[in-house]
């Protein structure tokens, strides 16, 4: 089976739902899919943020989130960005997988091919 992983760097909310909606088309196309979210990107996931972030037509991106999680894709969090961020005390959603660092090199070297936002 072939693999992507899309990895998430922009703050910016416009950019928070293409790699949801690439992933759950990888899904839907048999292909595994994995989303790893590091530096900047991690603002939309302290609670209540995402929720706030609706795009045109699109449901809001916590139900991206939601989603993409039920439909068992993956969605790492870089540790290191979550302290780069002072959040030491910020819960995210259970269903985030808070990963080291180099959980993202191992990603990359597994998958067939990468796309980063």
């Amino acid at each position: 089976m072939s693999s992507i992983l899309y990895v998430q760097t922009s703050g910016d909310p416009e950019r928070q739902y293409s790699p949801f909606v690439l992933a759950q088309s990888a899904k839907a196309m048999d292909i595994e899919a994995k989303v790893y979210f590091l530096g900047q990107a991690l603002r939309v996931l302290k609670p209540g943020a995402a929720e706030k972030i609706k795009i045109g037509n699109f449901p809001s991106l916590h139900e991206m989130i939601k989603k993409t999680i039920e439909m068992g894709i993956p969605v790492y969090v870089c540790e290191a960005s979550k302290q780069m961020l002072g959040w030491t005390d910020v819960k995210l959603d259970p269903d985030l997988k808070i990963v080291g660092a180099a959980t993202l090199n191992d990603l990359v070297l597994e998958a067939d091919a990468t796309m980063w936002f």
